[in-house]
């Protein structure tokens, strides 16, 4: 039987921590530049309360993007033991591109992607190197596309990264920016010949909701008066994604865990994208509902959220890496664990991967 499995995994966790107290000498406004007359402290107790997030980290100011993407790729890459000689793609997921420090314009030409093969020096011209934008969820459908091109025959072995920098693209007039982080996680993804109990992708599952849901995340202006409309920042519906999310993103992973007969009893751990506390919380309950039990495992959702915060499409592998490591003192994988990947955000995507550790 041949399977997509995780060989090797790699994160790079920024080293500038940004607590919650760092925003409250900030002032907030709604989207319609009205200032929002409640002291700055109690934003933050409230904002803690509801999405968990304690501090968050930043990229040092001579880092982008695409470098922080080489560098959990370099870790992924070593705990493979594979030569990138030996890669046949490099997939990189982001929404921003390469933002230099001090400026909110994107780079994305060449391709992150071009750039991290660039920065690994991989010479073989045979490794394809592309880019993905699909939200959060990137990460996890650069697998789920592996995966395709694996059964296709037209790859057996690729490096597939979730990158971001989303401190250069937050409106800091807006509360909604103490949500965002910068991060990168990396797998080195192969098809192998495994046993029949084997390690590997058992099923996954995708879904796009374009019309009324398109626009929840965007780019657009301050919230700052007087601040200049030509500058766009990421802005978010938020009470709309929560919606959506805690409706739709259990049944898409019950959907994939239906797929290849898995009960839920035999799920050992869910890695969810890292958003909302509150909203992860609510996801994995409505999960269980579905299966008509709410006896939720305390140990089922490992979680980052509160010391990371939200990374975007690098929650998911940074979280799956920090656990595979042994790195976090409340949970652990064992060979033969099945595990959950689900993601969801702007598009609006959504998607699921089941997985045999």
């Amino acid at each position: 039987m041949w399977r997509t499995v995780i060989t090797g995994t790699g994160s790079y966790i920024p080293t500038e921590v940004k607590t919650n107290q760092d925003f409250t000498t900030h002032s907030f406004y709604t989207e319609d530049n009205a200032p929002i007359n409640v002291c700055p402290q109690v934003i933050v107790e409230k904002f803690q309360k509801i999405t968990g997030i304690a501090e968050r980290r930043y990229v040092a100011s001579h880092l982008t993007t695409s470098d922080i993407a080489t560098l959990a790729a370099e870790q992924a890459i070593r705990d493979s033991g594979i030569d990138p000689e030996t890669l046949d793609m490099i997939v990189v997921a982001h929404n921003f591109g390469n933002v230099v420090e001090g400026t909110v314009q994107s780079d994305a030409v060449p391709s992150l992607a071009s750039r991290v093969k660039h920065n690994l020096r991989i010479k073989s011209p045979n490794c394809v190197a592309y880019d993905i934008l699909f939200g959060c969820p990137g990460w996890v459908q650069g697998v789920i596309q592996t995966e395709a091109f694996f059964k296709a025959g037209m790859a057996r072995k690729a490096l597939v990264i979730g990158a971001e920098t989303l401190s250069r693209v937050i409106d800091r007039y807006d509360r909604d920016s103490m949500i965002f982080s910068d991060g990168a996680g990396a797998s080195v993804v192969e098809y192998q010949e495994v046993p029949e109990a084997g390690s590997g992708i058992l099923a996954t599952s995708a879904l796009s909701h374009s019309l009324d849901e398109a626009y929840y995340i965007t780019m657009d202006k301050t919230y700052q008066p007087g601040g200049d409309p030509s500058v766009r920042y990421i802005k978010m519906k938020g009470r709309k994604v929560y919606e959506y999310a805690i409706k739709l993103v259990p049944e898409a992973m019950k959907n994939c865990l239906d797929k290849c007969g898995v009960g839920i009893k035999d799920l050992k751990k869910v890695f969810i994208h890292q958003a909302n506390e509150k909203m992860d919380e609510g996801m994995i309950q409505a999960l269980y509902k579905l299966y008509n039990t709410r006896d939720v495992p305390e140990d089922i959702m490992p979680m980052s959220i509160h010391y990371l915060g939200n990374s975007s499409v690098a929650t998911v592998p940074t979280l799956y890496d920090i656990v595979r490591k042994g790195q976090d003192e409340k949970h652990e994988l064992h060979p033969g664990d099945i595990i959950l990947f689900a993601s969801v955000g702007a598009g609006m995507n959504i998607n699921a991967i089941c997985y045999k550790v």
